[in-house]
This record gives structure tokens, C-alpha cells and sequence, in this order.
């Protein structure tokens, strides 16, 4: 028998499809891993245990679905969104954003409680938080729904809307805050959410979905956002009337409330908010009277109100269609995608964003709009807009490049260039730019392309990203999102819930996939994530959110959470964050942890002072300790695992694989880790003692650095996997594995 000593010293394959079993072949099967769950693969190539989520707030509406979008008005002021059925909530500093407190004088213990607030402005259904209150300290730091308003009171209900009763809460004392969460109306209901697309230019972004008329949001402080629709000036427009029809106006001047008349059937009820084109001005469609008659506000003079064949019909509107992508290029906003044109992109004037002019009839010059319509014999619907070194478009049916012609050369009407780079098609999802490449879903929404340009070539090629793990996202992808800091990472929401993680770092030849299930439950499955999306948070990191659905006390929950730092530089043992939908404690010494509500039923882990304790059932909000601790850490728990690809290593006569052979002994080389579990499958592991003889036993254990050996509790079998997993809330960076076995060649 063969006796030798393997290394195992990166994981930057990431899990591997199963289809890759036999390949021993491949570069890739030294470095890749059968499973990676929950665990995170760094570019350097150790594989560490995925950082919990801290809890940020539930959903106002807990039954549908919601979706988060990023706002970066500057490397300092980032906001995350929650976008929900015609609303929009905002975070800001990993917490809600509220409106101004009101002063609360007094609180009544009965059924249902009623808050006396002077003045408080708030209606019924709003959603307000309370804190501070001395004596009925029941209701400090919950949020809760407004009822029964009048002008100094209101009743409490609870988010569900049912009453709550404080009849045997503490008697209130005195003091106490309550804010009205702020939030906005929106026109988007769930089913259109996950449809919209965005651009952002400072504090303005622009929002674009096909059943509804583009929109921008504005913000000028922290609790003052308005969601407007965006009023273009003259155009776009469909091409120019080439029929008999004519069309005249009561008055050619600008102004309201003029009628404007066809000759022949040309409008419809849907053309309100369309734009007319009439002569040498146009206006905005306001009423609809007949198909030969609309009432019309005249924008810029028409020149006559006689009857002219010179008219066009906005592109945009309910009839035709809205756009359904949008970003910005080369100084100026590009649409695409209307329902009646699906092929169609519209470029604004250069500088002046909402101005679609492109001088019909006139001079062109260089900064006029631009309307350009994909040749192809296909339809080739506009699926995402990504600009790049040149303007990326996916279609279902390939992937375009816009140009100026030249490689410097800006794009104008007389010179821009689109030319067919691939023929994958996109799915209806936005692209990622990372880099100078583009990451897009194909199609089918299985496949991940990284669409860059190729100088041997002299034009983009469009990798498969997913062709080494094509399981990982078999069964769909719903949302991509990019953290760029610390680890270059792409996040991306699987049909069926689970978060799948892609390191991304080409010029290393790290492309590492990874999955990751959060605690809890959802029905009689894992916890849901839903969706997606990452803010910078300062010049030096980028904070990941998510949104995810768990049954709590039998009810379906949706929770806005977010990834604790991945960076681990702080040894402090106070500061590990390895719960999911966490909330802290930090204060005087204390046996018990309230304001646990969204966790209700849940049997929770529990982190004292850096020291594991035993797993809680939360109850009424709160639970008892065994000890007492200053810095207590709450949430579900998950389980972080790592399972090798087959050994081959260790024969004589050529592979080891297929042959009989039984690992011994194993070292297993941590990073700033406490606590981990070894073995040859999840029913036979090694738990591996952190904690000296010579240690306190009251004290939290320091991180270890270094090399940790074991026996292994493997038999003779033919495959050698290693599993390596870590169940408590503790920090595990698995830097190589270095098992020892031997390989039988007869």
C-alpha cells in the first residue's frame, strides 16, 4: 500500500457540477469543491464561513413580494429601497429611514392601547416606531400600524392590523418618541417589480417599465423623495405620417385645452399622455373624445392650426408601449424596448437627457437625439442596456454593440454603428457591468456569459460562466447584483431561493461559485431569498442586501436583512456576526433579550460575550439567559460546509482514483477560525478542541491561526472526500487541508 501526504491549498473552483466527478483531468478538480455551502471562497483560495445577516426591518406588506434597488447619491450617502405594492421605502446606515419624532405624553394600559401624541399628523394604516418610553417599556423599538387616528391620539395595531392590547403591560411613567416610517406612493404594483430597470445620474435615477410611462426619482434630502413622471421634451416620435391623413388644431399657439382633429380614425383611448408632433411644434395628448378627435396642451408653437399630413405620434405611451430599458452613454439617456417597437433604441441630445428633439426637417447636428432600430430577421426585443467601452445590448436573440464608428469616437445620427457581436440571447434580466466586461443571463436564465472584447478576435466573445458548475443555477436566476469590495463577488437569486455566490476575479483566474441558505424556514423548506442588491457603504466597502421569507409562528414573514462585513480584521470576540436575521444587545450585564418579536417561536442561537450558549426559544419577544452577558448576539442558526472533490493522490501505479484507500489523519491549516468539524461524511465528523486546559472557562476562546490535527474517521473506501463544516456562530477560515492516507493498488 501507497502511504502519502496530500495538499489541498486553495478552493478557487468553487463547488463543482457533479458532471465533473470523472474529470480528475481538469486543472480546476485540484482546486474545486463537491459542495460549498454557505461558506465564502476568496480570491486568495481559502474557502470561510459565510458572515450572518443582521435584521433590518419586515416588509410593510409581508404577503407579496418585494424588491430591493440601490441609490448611490455619493461614496457617502447610499440608500437601499424597498419597493413593494405602490410604495417605496428607503434605508439608509443599515436602518430605516423615519420621519421627524413626535413627543408621546402618555399611553393607556387597555384593549386596544391609545398613544396621546399632540398634533401627531398621522393617518390610518401608517406604520410608526416607538422608543423611549419609560414605565411601558413593552412597545419601545417596535413598529406598529396607526388606527382610529384623531387629533392627539391614535390607537396601536400590530403590522397584521390586529389590535394590541397593553392592559397588562407596565403602567406608562413618562417620555417616549414615535416616527412615522417614511415611505412614498408608487405606481408599480408587485407583479411589475421585478420588471423595472434603473439608471442613476447623482440624484436623479430613471425608472423604466412597459406598462408604465418612464419616471424618475428625485431626492433632495433624506426624507424627501418624489417619484415624477418624466415629461419629454418633443419626442420621440414614431416615423412621419406618409398617408393621406391629415390632422388640424383649434389654435396653434401654446397653451391648454386646444382640440385637435383627424381626418380619418387615428387615435385611440389609450393616446393620452402621448405626444403629437404637428407641423413645426408638438404637444401632449390630455384628453380623448373620439378617434378623430383628442384634446391636446400645445408645448411649442405649431406654426398653423390649418390642416397639414406633416404629424408624427409619440413612441411612447399606453398605446405603443413604454420602454423597458434604460442607461446612460457618452452624456446622454438611452431608452429601448417598447412593446410596438421592441428592436428600438432612443439616444436623448447629448447633455440634456429628457430632450428627445432630433431635428425632423432640419439641420442634423452632432448632438441631436437619435432613434435607431436593430436590423435583423428576427424580432430581437431589447432585453438590457449596459454601457461599457461601447453600448452593450441584449436581445433575446443576441448581443449587440453601439458605436461612433471609430474606437474614440463619439456616437452622432450620421455615425453610429451597431454591429452583432454573439447570438446567446438574453433573458429579461439586467446585466452586470464588471469591469470591462458585461455579465449577462442568457435566455433560458441557466447560463451566466461574461460578454468582453477579445483583441485576437477583434470583437466580444461571451464565455459561459457557469459551464464547470452548471447545476448551480439550474433551476433559474431571478436577480444579479455585483459587491466589488472587499471580494469582487456576483450575488444572484435562484428561482428556487437560494443565493448563489460567484467570486469574480478574471485576471486571477478565480471564478468560484458558491451557495447559500439562510437560517430558518419557509413551509417545509429552507428560508426564501427573493431578492438581491448591494450599496457601497463607504470609499472601502459595499454592504449586500437581501429580502428573505420565513414561516414565523406559523406565519409567512418577509424580512429586508443585510451581509454582516465580510473583512474579519477585528479579534475582538464581541464582534463576530454569525447569525442570520441577527439583532445585538450591548449594555449592562443582563439574563434577558428582548425585542426578538420578528423571531417569535423560533428556537434562535445565542452568542454571550463571544462564547456560544445554549439555543432559546423565543417567547413573547424574549428570552432568558443561562449567565449573564454585556455584548449578546441573537438569530438562527446555519450550517457552513465544505466537501472536497474525490483525492487523487496517493498510488503508485497511476491515479488513485477508483482504487481502495482510507485517510488517517488530516491537518487543517485556520485563519483567525474557532471551532470546526472534520470528517468523512456528515455522520462520522471530529469536532476539533479550540479551548486549552489552561484557559478560563468563562471567557470567550480566542481565534486560532495556525495548523490543527486530527485523526480521521475514515474506513477504506474508494472516493476520499473530506467534509469540513462549522454549525456554531463562530468564525471558520479554512486556508488548505493536508490528509494523510494510503492508497491500496492492488
Amino acid at each position: 500500500m501507497a502511504r502519502v501526504a496530500v495538499q489541498l491549498t486553495n478552493f478557487t473552483g468553487g463547488e463543482l457540477s457533479p458532471r465533473l466527478d470523472g474529470r480528475n483531468d481538469l486543472a480546476k478538480y485540484s482546486s474545486g469543491c463537491k459542495t460549498v455551502q454557505n461558506m465564502v471562497i476568496y480570491p486568495h483560495g481559502s474557502a470561510a464561513r459565510r458572515p450572518g445577516t443582521t435584521f433590518a426591518a419586515e416588509v410593510k406588506t409581508s404577503a407579496n413580494k418585494t424588491r430591493l434597488i440601490p441609490f448611490e447619491f455619493s461614496t457617502t450617502q447610499t440608500y437601499m429601497m424597498e419597493f413593494g405594492n405602490q410604495y417605496i421605502r428607503f434605508y439608509k446606515d443599515s436602518g430605516a429611514i423615519l420621519e421627524t419624532e413626535k413627543n408621546i405624553t402618555n399611553i393607556t394600559t387597555a384593549n386596544p392601547g391609545v398613544v396621546t401624541s399632540a398634533s401627531h399628523g398621522y393617518s390610518n394604516g401608517d406604520t410608526v416606531v416607538i422608543t423611549n418610553v419609560v414605565g411601558m417599556t413593552q412597545v419601545n423599538n417596535k413598529r406598529f400600524k396607526v388606527a382610529n387616528v384623531a387629533t392627539n391620539t391614535f390607537e396601536l395595531q400590530n403590522i397584521d392590523g390586529v389590535n394590541v392590547n397593553t392592559s397588562s403591560h407596565t403602567a406608562y411613567v413618562s417620555g417616549g418618541k414615535v416616527a412615522r416610517v417614511y415611505e412614498i406612493s408608487s405606481p408599480y404594483l408587485t407583479a411589475n417589480l421585478f420588471q423595472l430597470k434603473f439608471a442613476q445620474s447623482a440624484d436623479v435615477m430613471y425608472i423604466t417599465h412597459p406598462s408604465h410611462a418612464v419616471r424618475k426619482l428625485s431626492r433632495t434630502g433624506h426624507t424627501s423623495w418624489t417619484l415624477t413622471e418624466v415629461e419629454f421634451e418633443n419626442g420621440p416620435y414614431l416615423d412621419d405620417n406618409t398617408s393621406a391623413v391629415t390632422l388640424s388644431t383649434s389654435a396653434h399657439t401654446v397653451g391648454s385645452g386646444r382640440t385637435l382633429t383627424a381626418s380619418a380614425a387615428t387615435f385611440v383611448s389609450t393616446d393620452v399622455g402621448r405626444l403629437v408632433r404637428f407641423r413645426s411644434g408638438y404637444g401632449e395628448i390630455t384628453a380623448f373624445t373620439s378617434t378623430t378627435s383628442v384634446t391636446w396642451t400645445i408645448e411649442k408653437d405649431t406654426g398653423s392650426a390649418s390642416s397639414s399630413t406633416d404629424w408624427a405620434l409619440g413612441a411612447f405611451s399606453e398605446t405603443t408601449g413604454h420602454p423597458s430599458c434604460v442607461t446612460f452613454f457618452e452624456q446622454r439617456l438611452v431608452f429601448a424596448g417598447t412593446t410596438n417597437q421592441p428592436q428600438t433604441l432612443y439616444f436623448s441630445k447629448s447633455g440634456d437627457y429628457e430632450n428627445m428633439n432630433e431635428n425632423r426637417g432640419g439641420t442634423i447636428v452632432d448632438d441631436d437625439a437619435i432613434i435607431y432600430t436593430i436590423a435583423s430577421n428576427q424580432v430581437n426585443a431589447i432585453r438590457f442596456l449596459s454601457a461599457t467601452r461601447t453600448l452593450i445590448v441584449g436581445t433575446v436573440g443576441g448581443e449587440f454593440s453601439v458605436s461612433g464608428g471609430g474606437t474614440d469616437d463619439p456616437v452622432t445620427p450620421t455615425n453610429i454603428l451597431i454591429k452583432k457581436q454573439s447570438n446567446h440571447g438574453c433573458a429579461n434580466v439586467d446585466a452586470i457591468p464588471v469591469g470591462n466586461a458585461t455579465l449577462f443571463l442568457q435566455r433560458a436564465k441557466r447560463k451566466i456569459r461574461e460578454l468582453a472584447y477579445n483583441f485576437d478576435v477583434d470583437g466580444y466573445i461571451a464565455p459561459d460562466m457557469t459551464i464547470l458548475a452548471e447545476h448551480i443555477t439550474n433551476t433559474g436566476v431571478n436577480e444579479m447584483s455585483y459587491q466589488q469590495e472587499p471580494n469582487q463577488i456576483i450575488w444572484a437569486v435562484r428561482e428556487d431561493g437560494v443565493l448563489i455566490g460567484l467570486t469574480y476575479q478574471r485576471e486571477q483566474q478565480v471564478v468560484a461559485w458558491h451557495r447559500h441558505i439562510f437560517g430558518g424556514s419557509f413551509s417545509t423548506g429552507s428560508a426564501v431569498c427573493e431578492t438581491v442588491a448591494t450599496i457601497p457603504t463607504d470609499s472601502n466597502e459595499y454592504q449586500t442586501w437581501v429580502i428573505i421569507k420565513r414561516t414565523i409562528n406559523g406565519v409567512t414573514r418577509r424580512y429586508v436583512e443585510y451581509l454582516n462585513n465580510f473583512s474579519f480584521t477585528n479579534t475582538d470576540n464581541t464582534t463576530f456576526n454569525f447569525l442570520d436575521s441577527q439583532l445585538s444587545y450591548s449594555g449592562s450585564a443582563t439574563t434577558t433579550i428582548t425585542g426578538l418579536d420578528h423571531l417569535e417561536g423560533q428556537s434562535v442561537g445565542v452568542l454571550v460575550n463571544g462564547s456560544t450558549h445554549p439555543d432559546r426559544t423565543v417567547s413573547s419577544g424574549s428570552i432568558t439567559l443561562a449567565r449573564s452577558g454585556t455584548n449578546v448576539k441573537v438569530g438562527l442558526n446555519y450550517t457552513s460546509l465544505l466537501q472536497t472533490m474525490r483525492l487523487d493522490a496517493g498510488s503508485q501505479d497511476g491515479t488513485s482514483q477508483g482504487k481502495t484507500k482510507r485517510i488517517f489523519d488530516i491537518s487543517i491549516r485556520l485563519f483567525e477560525s474557532v471551532g470546526v468539524e472534520v470528517g468523512p461524511d456528515l455522520s462520522n465528523m471530529e469536532s476539533i478542541p479550540f479551548r486549552s486546559s489552561a484557559a478560563a472557562m468563562d471567557t470567550a476562546i480566542p481565534v486560532f491561526t495556525g495548523d490543527k490535527e486530527t485523526e480521521f474517521r475514515g474506513n477504506y473506501e474508494t472516493d476520499g472526500h473530506i467534509f469540513v463544516r462549522q454549525t456554531q456562530p463562530l468564525p471558520l477560515t479554512v486556508l488548505s487541508l493536508y490528509p494523510r492516507l494510503v492508497t491500496n493498488d492492488g
